[in-house]
């Protein structure tokens, strides 16, 4: 896919913020740690320890709850053998964690609460108290949760961008040189549409993402809903601020409802769609579409979509802004993923890790 094809940026989300912690990307996906020694006269509440630092069978629990996420709601439970392997990826996502954090300490480069403070004011401010209060129970975690977890990302980005991202550079020569070597990821084969979009279904949801928590539960709702959205469109209303409040699509919500650059053979799969969308002018919007569930073939919600803008088919130029800004941020990503790899690397071998959790489902399989 062209890497001028963005996707919208997301704001905050709590569940898929604790998320971050224990999933394997936040730290690039690093193999596993050797297991360093076997201490046989450990606490049983303690995990692992890095360093002599102790990480709790709690932290552990609560982390594979996080993790576990939509499919415990949908009382899809893992098998036996699915929660240990789940749980030791947790665990190693806390370990990985915790050497970071070590390595930030020591460096002097942890999170002031000044820092915390603001970052938290910043991620509050779309809410009221009321809908702040709502989405801490709706994803089952605490005001101090959230705070611990903004203190630990915002340590790790100061020790990145100190360690790793202040040291790459991209110059005008690499940009050149990438462009003259890619050229046809900037020829786009089709005309590009920069949509967002409001969407009401008639489908019951306890995470309808948006700001509201406001969830149509059947078809005369869902009508009854997105023709109020409609009218306050029509009345002059901002559509970004409608879509954050009640759009109930999870993934553009929280972002006003963008949809990011949409191709245009992909929209002539709904020719009523197709059509309403090619006939707007940047800033206009459709009437109210239904959304209709291709298999079986029934009005399943409905959408109201704004043309944002028209990206036409061709070859882009090198001195296009956006193309360079593409360019300079591809090869920033590519080095820093390298360079994060190889530091995290290092790290780990300077740590002193022992992993008791996974020596005891060794010790319980083994026999």
């Amino acid at each position: 896919m062209p890497i001028l094809l963005t996707e919208p940026a997301h704001s905050f989300d709590m569940r898929s913020f604790r998320r971050t912690y224990v999933s394997a990307g936040v730290l690039l996906a690093i193999a596993l740690l050797p297991v360093v020694g076997c201490n046989r006269g450990h606490n049983a509440d303690v995990v692992a320890t890095v360093n002599g630092h102790a990480i709790m069978r709690s932290e552990m629990d609560k982390a594979y709850t996080a993790q576990l996420g939509d499919a415990q709601q949908q009382q899809q439970q893992p098998s036996p053998e699915q929660a240990d392997s789940l749980r030791l990826n947790v665990l190693q996502a806390l370990i990985n964690e915790e050497i970071i954090q070590q390595r930030a300490a020591k460096m002097n480069l942890t999170a002031t609460n000044e820092e915390v403070d603001a970052k938290f004011a910043e991620m509050k401010a779309p809410y009221s108290e009321e809908q702040f209060d709502q989405r801490l129970k709706a994803n089952h975690t605490t005001l101090d949760d959230v705070k611990h977890d903004l203190r630990r990302t915002l340590t790790m980005n100061k020790l990145l961008n100190k360690e790793i991202n202040s040291k790459i550079t991209v110059t005008d020569a690499d940009v050149t040189s990438y462009y003259n070597q890619h050229k046809s990821e900037f020829n786009l084969v089709d005309t590009n549409y920069h949509l967002a979009q409001i969407q009401v279904t008639d489908m019951p949801s306890a995470q309808p993402g948006n700001l509201q928590g406001s969830k149509a539960t059947n078809d005369a709702e869902a009508k009854k809903k997105i023709q109020a959205l409609k009218n306050r469109l029509d009345s002059g209303e901002d559509f970004g601020a409608i879509a954050m409040n009640f759009s109930e699509q999870p993934d553009t919500a929280p972002n006003g409802g963008d949809m990011g650059f949409v191709a245009e053979s992909r929209m002539r799969s709904d020719p009523a769609i197709y059509a309403a969308i090619t006939k707007l002018k940047p800033g206009e919007i459709t009437d109210i579409m239904p959304i209709v569930d291709p298999q079986a073939k029934k009005t399943v919600g409905y959408a109201i979509y704004k043309l944002i803008s028209r990206e036409p088919a061709g070859q882009r130029d090198l001195n296009d802004p956006r193309v360079q800004q593409a360019i300079r941020q591809q090869l920033h990503d590519g080095r820093s993923q390298l360079l994060k790899a190889a530091y995290f690397e290092m790290l780990r071998d300077q740590a002193k890790v022992e992993n008791f959790f996974a020596e005891q489902i060794f010790k319980s399989d083994a026999h």
